[in-house]
């Protein structure tokens, strides 16, 4: 059953190639990223649901450079283990079952690289980058016993992090392909019709 998580993951990384060729013209009409909005990929196959989010660090942590102070580091360590338990940020019905099995949070930014790491504890790591700006980046990978149950996504994600407003929401399943906006004011998503 490795098949199966790899399968939802490349499902991801087709979807986010298709998205950023569609998304490059908007790109060069905007900064490289508009702080308050994030993305949210999600690809669900059978049992598997796939997620990635890409956020600007302003949002989560009010900063975007490398963390200096300590305050600056808590905030990096606090965000990172907020961004380790999906379902309190993205809450999925719970009729449909749904468990954590990985999560992989890294942070980019400038000419450097944060290789990321697994989390499945707290990280002791204090990411920020030098110049450019910071983004985070998550993975995860939900098992959920009954799929066709996943008819919402209610999003606590804003009420976690003060400094999000906005999140481009790219939903594919078996059945189809959208593109939703969620936020602050509209944080609920209604999957009616993908499953």
């Amino acid at each position: 059953m490795r098949t199966k998580p790899l399968t939802a993951f490349a499902a991801i990384a087709t979807l986010t190639l298709v998205l950023a060729a569609r998304a490059e013209d908007d790109h060069r009409e905007l900064d490289a990223h508009v702080h308050g909005h994030g993305t949210l990929n999600i690809a669900i196959e059978d049992k598997r649901v796939a997620m990635e989010l890409e956020v600007p660090g302003m949002d989560l942590v009010g900063f975007e450079h490398e963390a200096e102070t300590k305050e600056q580091k808590a905030a990096i360590e606090q965000a990172k283990a907020k961004l380790a338990n999906p379902l309190a940020l993205f809450k999925l019905p719970a009729s449909a079952s749904c468990s954590v099995s990985q999560v992989k949070v890294a942070i980019e930014g400038g000419d450097e690289h944060d290789n990321g790491e697994e989390k499945h504890a707290d990280a002791h790591h204090d990411g920020g980058k030098q110049g450019g700006h910071m983004e985070f980046q998550v993975a995860y990978a939900l098992d959920c016993a009954r799929p066709d149950n996943l008819t919402s996504v209610a999003f606590d994600y804003f009420r976690t992090f003060a400094g999000a407003n906005e999140l481009t929401v790219n939903v594919v399943t078996a059945k189809a392909q959208n593109t939703y906006e969620v936020s602050r004011d509209k944080p609920e998503l209604d999957l009616g019709g993908m499953m």
